[in-house]
Parts: structure tokens; sequence; C-alpha cells
């Protein structure tokens, strides 16, 4: 029964510290674009560069 004297304000401290990081998070538009990423994965950006890759001799 004593040990719910100290889980207890355990709890609410970090449910409190969850509920803070989020409001942070959206606060600063962690949120904003979430299909850019998932985008990027699927489609590749093709770069001048890496379009085929050269000989020694430049070919």
């Amino acid at each position: 029964m004593g040990i719910l004297y100290i889980l207890i304000p355990i709890a609410i401290l970090l449910v409190t510290l969850a509920v803070i990081l989020f409001f942070w998070a959206v606060k600063s538009g962690q949120f904003e674009d979430l299909e850019r990423q998932g985008h990027s994965i699927l489609f590749d950006e093709q770069d001048d560069k890496t379009d085929k890759p050269q000989d020694k001799d430049g070919q």
C-alpha cells in the first residue's frame, strides 16, 4: 500500500511530461508534413550524377 504513494506521483509526472512533449512537438511543426517522408521512400530523386555509373575513363 505504501508503494502507491510513490508510484502515483511518478505516473502523474510521466504523463505530464508526455503531454508537454506532445504539445511542444505540435507547436514546433513536427507533424506538419507527414506524407513527404513516405513519398521519398517510394520515389527516388534522380540526379544527373547518379543516373549512370561512369568507368575510369569517364565514359
